[in-house]
């Protein structure tokens, strides 16, 4: 059924006591209006600045009546004719005897016709005494055409306040504003999509980053989520080549809607490995893989002492990232946010654990999940079985080849020269060295060039890696531990 249909069989129902909970009131309005073709009843609309109005005729009531809510409700009971009551600022006041008694008297139809109350807001909380009698009514988001309508309406309004001139449109792009803007409520996409006009006259491939960073601020009211805006490319990563592949042969199948036939669009990877060998920069590369935002999950701002509150907080963020779909989203450490402690930390982290699983497991929009780790032994079970994850990649030390790859890629981002550098002797001398750790030594012996005035060379390079003891050697055994576990069990990344 439509909207409008499930809509109008509640008021044929007649329902005493419906709740609507939005932002947009216009539109809640409009819908009623749209409803009474089907059901006829007298409408009225109230608010505590106009009083009641009745608007189901051709204009409304130029004054309002009793603005009071008392009053209104008297008048409601008073009334000869059935009718449907649309009131806007109602809620607030219902924590009072005297309104609820009113109320419910209403809505078992004591001395009054049958009609409908439906109590709009943002958020409409209601008293445990009238809660039982509340039908909540949820609006449908707006679908692709809704949205399409949507922009080109702010197209023409754009035209229409800037002396004809038209906006410059690309379709692809526009297609691809539509898409992401669904999810969305008409209001908040009509923000958007007025604020990408409004800002050059045109709607194109430019706007796409910009779209992004909008929906995740308007989204993001909770603050658990961190908006990426520097995603890497593949090729700002060393090495990693296994993984890359397999990021490039799924792209398709992760950014198309609907993904070609056969195909479903991939749910996620976990990455282990040594701290320091570009765990992060793999999962901002990820998402420059796949072309889309990146946002990042801090499982620290989750938790609070209040019973319940971290689970809430929780399936707010994932709601939050699945209407920013499609997207990656980053959880680094993931061990720290689901690591067991004891009595009651234990019971809430099995929790958090128990419900992202769950989200894990069932979510059908299109968010690709990057999780990072380094304390392998400290993640549960149950996250590591097959299917959770489509894949565990182990991000080894840096083969001799990758670490050229990785002097070549610090030293280009300093746009420092290295046709004299024996970049195959520094890779040989830095065995054993994380690609972290080779950029300290560069950073390294730039000071050390820097002081005595000469150029940066091989031999200062040498002598930086040679005062530098890398986490291998610090923390042989937790390291040569963790490559044992994970190179037979886990795909290597390279």
């Amino acid at each position: 059924m439509s909207e409008l249909q499930d809509l109008v069989a509640l008021i044929r129902a007649d329902t005493p006591l419906l709740v609507i909970e939005t932002p947009d009131e216009a539109r809640v309005v409009e819908l009623f209006r749209q409803s009474l073709m089907h059901a006829w009843r007298a409408l009225y609309r109230w608010s505590v600045t106009e009083g009641l109005r009745r608007i189901d005729m051709d204009r409304e009531d130029e004054e309002g009546i009793a603005p009071d809510l008392s009053a209104t409700l008297q008048e409601i009971r008073n009334a000869s004719q059935r009718g449907i009551y649309l009131l806007l600022d109602a809620h607030p006041y219902l924590g009072y005897a005297s309104y609820q008694r009113a109320l419910r008297d209403l809505i078992q139809r004591r001395g009054s016709q049958p009609h409908v109350l439906v109590l709009i807001g943002t958020k409409v909380e209601l008293p445990a005494a009238l809660e039982p009698f509340a039908v909540r009514v949820s609006l449908r988001l707006p679908d692709a055409n809704a949205l399409l309508k949507l922009v080109k309406e702010e197209a023409a309004a754009y035209t229409a306040q800037n002396g004809g001139r038209r906006v410059e449109v690309d379709a692809d792009a526009v297609r691809q504003i539509v898409r992401n803007l669904q999810g969305m409520s008409l209001t908040d996409a009509r923000r958007i999509a007025r604020h990408l006009i409004y800002r050059d006259g045109a709607l194109g491939p430019g706007d796409l980053p910009e779209l992004s960073r909008l929906k995740f601020e308007l989204l993001n009211k909770s603050g658990h989520l961190h908006y990426e805006y520097d995603t890497a490319r593949f090729a700002d990563v060393g090495g990693a080549r296994r993984l890359k592949r397999w990021v490039e042969q799924r792209r398709l199948p992760f950014v198309q809607d609907p993904p070609p036939a056969g195909l479903e669009p991939p749910k996620g990877m976990l990455l282990l490995g040594v701290q320091g060998c570009g765990k992060s920069l793999l999962a901002k590369a990820v998402a420059g893989g796949f072309g889309v935002p990146l946002v990042r999950l801090d499982f620290g701002t989750l938790y609070d002492k209040y019973h319940g509150e971290t689970e809430k907080n929780l399936r707010a963020a994932l709601a939050s990232t699945e209407q920013l779909a499609p997207c990656v989203l980053w959880i680094d450490e993931i061990e720290k946010g689901l690591a067991a402690g004891n009595g009651e930390s234990d019971g809430l982290s099995r929790r958090v654990l128990g419900y992202l699983l769950t989200w894990m497991a069932e979510r059908k929009s299109r968010v690709f999940l990057v999780a990072t780790a380094n304390q392998v032994h400290d993640l549960p079970a149950e996250l590591l079985r097959k299917g959770r994850f489509d894949e565990i990649f182990f991000i080894d030390l840096p083969d001799p080849a990758t670490r050229v790859d990785i002097f070549a890629l610090h030293l280009d981002r300093r746009s420092l020269a290295k046709d004299d550098l024996d970049l195959s002797a520094l890779a040989a001398a830095a065995d054993g060295f994380s690609g972290a750790e080779i950029e300290q030594v560069i950073v390294s012996a730039l000071y050390a060039a820097h002081a005595t005035g000469a150029g940066l060379d091989t031999t200062t390079l040498m002598q930086a890696i040679r005062d530098t003891r890398p986490l291998s050697v610090l923390m042989a055994e937790q390291v040569q531990a963790l490559r044992e576990w994970a190179l037979p069990r886990t795909v290597p990344a390279d």
